[in-house]
């Protein structure tokens, strides 16, 4: 005999989205979230720098963060380092904005960092921006990955490819987790590839220093060796 939840009861087993949706609606939080979505670690005082916040103002909304999960914090000495708690924070981040306005300008800074991070960062463990939906429809253009409803699938030529770069295809498809999926990027509007082998692409191109981070932004840096090689391995023009 099954047991009929009340309606109080039923709202008792929803998720808590306002907590969450109050700790982000913060100016300043968001900002911080944003700034970490780019999968770095920074201490307090950057993110306060970051913010345009006070020190202890920072410190407040920083404790929240973590009490809430979204954040987790490393001690180091008389410093705290944080960053977000996990990849699923920095999807339901990147997700919101896709229907968020955009944000004003208020300086010159403002306008280039926004145009930097447009053109080239990382959506926590992947390329995103114009270099990651450009490299992903490079890789279909040279028949590396074809796009299927939401995944690519990696064809032989791919395979061949990869592991010329440094990535084994076989190994990824082993890990707990999808292996490339298509996640679509807030500034193009177009996807990108996600997933384990846009973790992997990620990482290999800052092994071989194709790409470089730009300290305290989710922006990167193409490097000019990342130039030519991005165009000789997977066809990509980047200017």
């Amino acid at each position: 005999m099954y047991n009929l939840l009340t309606n109080e009861e039923l709202m008792n087993t929803d998720p808590d989205l306002a907590t969450i949706a109050a700790l982000i609606a913060d100016p300043g939080r968001a900002t911080m979230l944003s700034v970490l979505m780019g999968d770095i670690t920074l201490p307090a005082g950057e993110l306060a720098r970051l913010a345009k916040i006070t020190p202890q103002t920072a410190s407040t909304h920083l404790a929240k963060l973590v009490k809430g999960n979204l954040l987790s914090v490393t001690a180091t000495g008389r410093h705290r380092y944080f960053r977000l708690s996990n990849k699923d924070v920095a999807r339901a981040l990147e997700t919101l904005a896709l229907i968020a306005p955009a944000a004003h300008i208020h300086s010159l800074n403002d306008t280039l960092e926004r145009k930097a991070v447009h053109r080239t960062r990382t959506c926590y463990d992947h390329l995103a921006g114009e270099l990651g939906v450009g490299l992903t429809q490079a890789l279909i253009d040279q028949g590396f990955i074809q796009h299927h409803d939401e995944a690519y699938e990696v064809t032989g030529i791919g395979e061949r490819g990869f592991n010329s770069f440094g990535i084994d295809c076989l190994q990824l498809q082993g890990k707990r987790r999808v292996f490339a999926r298509v996640c679509l990027d807030w500034s193009e509007r177009k996807p990108h590839i996600a997933g384990a082998l846009g973790a992997a692409i990620l990482q290999r191109s800052f092994e071989l220093k194709w790409i470089v981070r730009v300290s305290g932004s989710r922006a990167i840096r193409v490097t000019e060796t990342g130039r030519n090689h991005f165009k000789n391995e997977f066809g990509l023009e980047w200017k």
